[in-house]
C-alpha cells in the first residue's frame, strides 16, 4: 500500500545562503504559500473560470479602478509580450528606453514571439520623457517605417530609478496626443508604490496608462504576473493573445490566489518596502567604503556601483551578483523581501575586506 505522506524529496540548498543578484533568487513568502495551500483540494473549473480568479477582479479594481481587468499569466516576459501585442496592429512599433527590460533582457521575445518592432531611445537614467519619446515618435503614415503606436516605460526602471506620477502623466498625455497607447512594465511596481508612498493607481490608472504588467514573482510569489487592462476601449483581445502566447494557465486558481494574498491586505507594501529599505541600508554602507562609487541613488530595491573589476570578481566567489556594464565595471546589487539587516551588514563587510586587498 502506498504511503501518501511519504516523500523522497530532500533539501538541496542551504537556506541561510543569500545573494544579491536578483530578487527572483528569493523564495516564497509564507503567507503566499499558505494561500496556495488554501486554494488546494477539490475541483475548480480550469483556465480562469475558477472562484479565485473571479474574486481577483475585485481585488485589482480596488487598486486600479472600476474599469480594470486582470489577466493572470505565467511570467513577466509573457505579460509584456501579451500586453504590447494588445496595443498594436501588425505594422505597429513600441518606443522604449534603450535600457528597457523588453529590449535588453527578454531574449528578443517581443520581436520573435510578438512580431513587435522596438524603437529604442538612449536615456541617462532609464526614464523616457516626452522630448525623448519624440526621437522615435515620427514617420506616422509612412508605409516604409514601422509605425510608433505605443510606448513602454518601466516602473521602477532597469536602472533602479522611479517615475513620479507627474512624469508619467506627461508621457501619457503626449503619447495620446500622437495617437499612441502607453504600457507600463511593472515587474517592480510594488517597490515603486512603497518608495513613492502612493497607491498603485496614482501613477498608473489615474495618469492615463492604458495597460500594465503587474509583477509578483520578484515580490514574494512562487510564480505568476498579471496583465492589467486599464483602458478597455483601447486595449483589446487579451484573452486570445494570452492563449496564443502560451500564457493561459490551466490551474489558474494557484496564480490568482497568490495575488489575492499579495494585494488583499498590505503584503505587497510590506515586502517591497522592506526590500527597498535593505537597498537603502546597503547604499549607505558602501558609500562609506573608499574606492566604491555608487552610480545613482537607490530609489527602489537596487544598488548600482562601480569598483575595481578584480574586487568584484573575488567578491562574486562569496556572494552572487551580476555585472551590469562590462565596459565600466558597474555592478548591480538587488535586495529582496527576505533580505535581512544581517545579510546587508555581512555583505558590506565583505566588500570592505575585498577593497582592502585591492
Amino acid at each position: 500500500m502506498t504511503d501518501l505522506t511519504r516523500t523522497d524529496a530532500v533539501r538541496r540548498h542551504d537556506p541561510a545562503v543569500r545573494g544579491f543578484a536578483s530578487d527572483n533568487y528569493a523564495g516564497v513568502h509564507p503567507e503566499v504559500l499558505a494561500a496556495i495551500a488554501l486554494a488546494n483540494g477539490g475541483h475548480q473549473i480550469a483556465y480562469g473560470e475558477d472562484d479565485y480568479t473571479a474574486h481577483l477582479q475585485d481585488v485589482f479594481r480596488r487598486h486600479f479602478g472600476e474599469t480594470a481587468e486582470a489577466y493572470p499569466v505565467f511570467n513577466g516576459t509573457g505579460a509584456n509580450v501579451v500586453a504590447l501585442q494588445s496595443l498594436l496592429p501588425r505594422w505597429g512599433a513600441v518606443v522604449c528606453a534603450e535600457s528597457a527590460h523588453i529590449h535588453v533582457d527578454e531574449g528578443g521575445a517581443p520581436e520573435k514571439m510578438g512580431g513587435i518592432k522596438l524603437l529604442t531611445v538612449p536615456t541617462p537614467d532609464g526614464k523616457l520623457t516626452p522630448e525623448l519619446l519624440d526621437q522615435q515618435a515620427w514617420g506616422f503614415g509612412d508605409e516604409h517605417r514601422a509605425q510608433p503606436l505605443a510606448v513602454s516605460i518601466t516602473q521602477s526602471t532597469e536602472l533602479g530609478t522611479l517615475y513620479t506620477a507627474d512624469e508619467i502623466r506627461a508621457i501619457t498625455e503626449h503619447a495620446h496626443q500622437l495617437g499612441m497607447l502607453v504600457h507600463v512594465d511593472g515587474s517592480r511596481l510594488a517597490n515603486a508604490a512603497a518608495s513613492l508612498g502612493q497607491p498603485l493607481r496614482a501613477f498608473t490608472a489615474d495618469v492615463g496608462v492604458d495597460v500594465l504588467s503587474f509583477g509578483g514573482t520578484k515580490n514574494g510569489l512562487l510564480f505568476g504576473e498579471v496583465v492589467v487592462v486599464l483602458n478597455p476601449e483601447g486595449v483589446r483581445n487579451i484573452k486570445y493573445l494570452r492563449k496564443t502566447s502560451m500564457q493561459l494557465a490551466s490551474k489558474m486558481r494557484f496564480v490568482s490566489v497568490q495575488f489575492e494574498a499579495l494585494l488583499s491586505g498590505d503584503l505587497y507594501l510590506r515586502n517591497a518596502g522592506h526590500a527597498n529599505a535593505m537597498a537603502g541600508r546597503l547604499e549607505a554602507a558602501v558609500r562609506k567604503i573608499d574606492g566604491v562609487e555608487v552610480v545613482r541613488p537607490a530609489q527602489a530595491n537596487a544598488v548600482f556601483a562601480i569598483l575595481p573589476r578584480e574586487v568584484s570578481e573575488r567578491l562574486q566567489k562569496r556572494y552572487r551578483f551580476y555585472f551590469w556594464n562590462e565596459h565600466t565595471g558597474e555592478v548591480r546589487w538587488m535586495c529582496a523581501f527576505d533580505t535581512t539587516e544581517a545579510d546587508i551588514d555581512a555583505f558590506a563587510e565583505a566588500i570592505a575586506e575585498e577593497m582592502g586587498r585591492a
